[in-house]
């Protein structure tokens, strides 16, 4: 099956045609949305249980991993050990994991993140933390990717039953190229941050919404949507997240990738139109 989403639910006006929409609203359009709320801070398991009630049954989840476990967060402060912090976020989301409706955890590594043997060594403790729990890798640095690894890093995802995030982002280069290659046969995320090459390595100003200032067209979206395709018949679920959001473009991608790609979601929550 291939889901479609969207990251966070609450800002995709076009969507929904509301400023700021409930889970709930938005689990009437799309079957999939990644929440990195987690990234920021591990929330509480009230919290992960409220987000169970306002989807329907086939809806699933992408959580991004804390900041801790990719180190971009000192979680030395918070907690006395790797397996503290482990304990604390598997106990928050146990209830997503109870309920089937975890798609799968992210771990989103910076660009400093590079191929070396003591991260590789890291990837390995990864999998232990989460031992048969799904976890897919994005790797944001191109040396995962050069000739004299890409192999390697393939293997070590099949290795690790790690999926290897398949990334478009513009292509400069220093950037990671759109690697279709299917390492978990349970499952393969795509995640399409846009291709805005004049922003993506500025880091002035508000960067971090312009690096993601784009509108996929629709020649963009039908080869991405090949690509897809392809996957699907590799990986028994698909997960397609648009992270191209600076200017409210995802959702319009997302619905347009859906007609492409002639999907048509059942058992999604009533639209408030279906109520009247």
């Amino acid at each position: 099956m291939i889901r479609i989403g969207l990251t966070s639910f609450n800002e995709h006006s076009s969507l929904t045609g509301k400023k700021t929409s409930s889970l709930y609203e938005y689990a009437g359009y799309l079957p999939l949305v990644e929440l990195d709320t987690n990234y920021y801070g591990i929330t509480s398991k009230k919290s992960v249980e409220n987000w169970l009630t306002q989807v329907p049954e086939d809806f699933r989840f992408v959580v991004k991993l804390y900041a801790g476990f990719t180190g971009q967060a000192k979680w030395q402060e918070h907690y006395s050990s790797m397996t503290a912090m482990q304990e604390h976020f598997l106990d928050t989301l146990q209830p997503m994991i109870d309920s089937g409706k975890l798609f799968c955890f992210l771990a989103q590594f910076p660009a400093q993140f590079k191929c070396t043997k003591e991260n590789v060594a890291y990837l390995e403790t990864l999998r232990e933390l989460f031992n048969a729990l799904p976890v897919a890798i994005e790797l944001r640095d191109y040396s995962w990717y050069g000739k004299e690894f890409m192999e390697k890093t393939h293997q070590l995802m099949k290795t690790l039953n790690f999926s290897l995030v398949m990334v478009d982002e513009p292509q400069l280069p220093d950037t990671v190229p759109l690697d279709t290659t299917v390492t978990n046969s349970n499952f393969s995320l795509f995640r399409f941050h846009g291709r805005n090459q004049a922003y993506w390595n500025d880091r002035t100003g508000d960067w971090r919404k312009k690096r993601t200032l784009y509108r996929y067209n629709d020649a963009e979206l039908k080869l991405l949507g090949e690509k897809i395709q392809h996957v699907a018949k590799e990986t028994a679920e698909v997960g397609v997240i648009f992270n191209n959001n600076s200017g409210g473009d995802a959702a319009d991608n997302a619905l347009q990738l859906k007609k492409i790609l002639g999907l048509d979601y059942e058992g999604l929550n009533p639209s408030q139109i279906d109520l009247f």
